[in-house]
C-alpha cells in the first residue's frame, strides 16, 4: 500500500526526524577521552526531565522492565514487604516481578478502569505500625486501560502518617508526557523507557533515583551485576559506563531532550492534555465510552475505547492495520477484545490525532460498529478549532 503507515499505539511512539538524524552517525568509541563532554551534560539534563534535583538518573541498555528490575535488585532485600495495586496489565507485571524476587507483596486487586486506591493505601500504611512495608508501588499511567493515578496523593499519605516506606513510580508512559515532578512529589524511584514520551526507539531503561534511596540501600540485598547501581555510579561520575552503552540511542536521547526543552515541559504536558481531550470528545460523539471509569482517571497519553457488547475490538484493530495501514493498540489480558487503544503521546499533533480518529472510523465501519460517520472526527475538529482560537485570544 502506498503512503505512510499510521502509528497510533501507546508505544513505541512516532520518532521525530531530528531524533532519527541524530542517530544516523558513525559508531563511536565509548571510552574516548572526550566522551564525557557528551555524557555528563546528558546526565544532568535527564535529571531536569524528571525534575530531580538530587540523586541520579541511570540509563541502561534495556526497557522499562529492566528499570523495574534494577530498582528491586538495588533497593530491596529478600523477604521485604511492598504495597502495590493491580488495575491493568502493567501494574500486574510489576507485582509479578516482585513476587518472582521473593518479596512479600500486598497487592490490592482493583477494578480495571480505576487507578491506585489512595484510601486503601492509607488504611494499610496506617495499620503498619511496625513499618514492615519498605516500598509503595504506583503505576502512574496504566497504559493497558488508559488510566492515570495521583502520585502526589500517595506521597502526601506517606508524609501524613510519618511512614518511612519508599515511593516507587512506574512512569514509563507518563514521564515527559504528563505532569511529573520527582523532587517535589517525593518520589524515590521513577522508571521510564525511551520509546514513549522520549520519542526514541525501544532500548533504554531510564531510572531516576532519589539521594535518600541511594543512601539507604540494604546492606544484604539481592545479587546483581548488570544492574548494580554502585558500578554505574562509579563510572557515571566521570561520564562513562561499566559496560558498552547504547551510544547511538544516547545521541537520539540528546536530540529528544533538546526538543522537549525547546518546547518547555509544561507546554509539552499542556499539548498532551489538549490532544487527549480531542480524542475523548470523539469517543463521546461515537456513542462509545472509555475504559477509564471516571473522568478523574482519564489518561492524557492513551485512550482505551470500549467497543459495544457483541463486537470484538480485534476486528477494528485488524481492519485498521490490514486495510488502512494504521496501527491501533490492542486490549491486553482482561480487556482483550473489549477495547482498542489510541496512543496520543510523544511526537504528536492535531493532524496525527485526526489521522488516528479517521482510521478508527473506517475500521469501526468495517467491523460493523454503529456510529454516525464523521461524528468523532467532527467533534475533535470543533474542539481543536475552538481551543486554538481561545489560546489566540488569550495571547492578545
Amino acid at each position: 500500500m502506498s503512503g505512510f503507515k499510521g502509528l497510533a499505539v501507546p508505544g513505541p511512539t512516532n520518532m521525530p526526524f531530528e531524533v532519527r538524524q541524530a542517530m544516523d552517525v558513525a559508531l563511536e568509541d565509548h571510552r574516548a577521552p572526550d566522551f564525557p563532554e557528551f555524557t555528563l551534560p546528558l546526565f544532568a539534563d535527564l535529571k531536569k526531565a524528571f525534575k530531580l534535583e538530587n540523586g541520579h538518573v541511570f540509563v541502561y541498555p534495556a526497557s522499562g522492565t529492566g528499570g523495574w528490575e534494577a530498582t528491586v535488585a538495588n533497593l530491596l532485600a529478600p523477604g521485604d514487604k511492598v504495597l502495590a495495586s493491580v488495575f491493568g496489565q502493567f501494574s500486574y507485571l510489576w507485582v509479578d516481578m516482585c513476587q518472582r524476587f521473593g518479596l512479600d507483596v500486598d497487592a490490592i486487586d482493583c477494578e480495571w478502569g480505576t487507578g491506585v486506591p489512595v484510601e486503601l493505601y492509607e488504611q494499610k500504611l496506617a495499620a503498619d505500625k511496625e513499618h514492615k512495608i519498605k516500598a509503595v508501588l504506583v503505576t502512574h499511567n496504566e497504559t493497558a486501560t488508559g488510566v492515570t493515578s495521583d502520585v502526589k496523593a500517595v506521597r502526601e499519605v506517606l508524609d501524613s502518617l510519618g511512614h518511612p516506606a519508599m515511593l516507587f513510580v512506574d512512569g514509563v508512559s507518563s514521564i515527559c508526557s504528563l505532569p511529573f515532578d520527582q523532587e517535589a512529589w517525593g518520589v524515590d524511584v521513577a522508571v521510564s523507557g525511551s520509546q514513549k514520551g522520549l520519542m526514541l526507539p525501544t532500548g533504554l531503561g531510564i531510572v531516576g533515583v532519589s539521594q535518600k534511596a541511594l543512601d539507604n540501600r540494604p546492606k544484604q540485598g539481592f545479587p546483581k551485576c548488570f544492574f548494580d547501581f554502585d558500578d554505574m555510579l562509579k563510572t557515571n561520575k566521570d561520564g562513562f559506563f561499566p559496560y558498552t552503552p547504547a551510544t547511538t540511542l544516547l545521541r537520539g536521547l540528546r536530540a529528544s531532550l533538546d526538543m522537549l526543552f525547546d518546547e518547555g515541559l509544561e507546554n509539552v504536558w499542556a499539548r498532551h492534555h489538549r490532544l487527549a481531550e480531542g480524542c475523548r470528545r470523539a469517543v463521546d460523539a461515537w456513542g462509545l465510552s472509555l475504559c477509564a471509569k471516571e473522568p478523574k482517571w482519564n489518561s492524557d497519553t492513551v485512550s482505551a475505547i470500549v467497543v459495544p457488547e457483541g463486537h470484538d475490538a480485534n476486528d477494528v484493530i485488524k481492519a485498521a492495520y490490514h486495510k488502512y495501514d494504521l496501527s491501533l493498540g490492542a486490549g491486553l489480558s482482561k480487556v482483550a477484545g473489549k477495547v482498542f487503544r489510541i496512543g496520543h503521546l510523544g511526537y504528536m499533533n492535531e493532524l496525527m490525532v485526526m489521522q488516528a480518529l479517521s482510521g478508527a472510523e473506517l475500521a469501526m465501519r468495517d467491523a460493523g460498529i454503529p456510529f454516525e460517520s464523521g461524528a468523532g472526527v467532527g467533534a475533535a475538529v470543533d474542539y481543536y478549532a475552538s481551543t486554538e482560537q481561545s489560546a489566540a485570544l488569550a495571547a492578545q
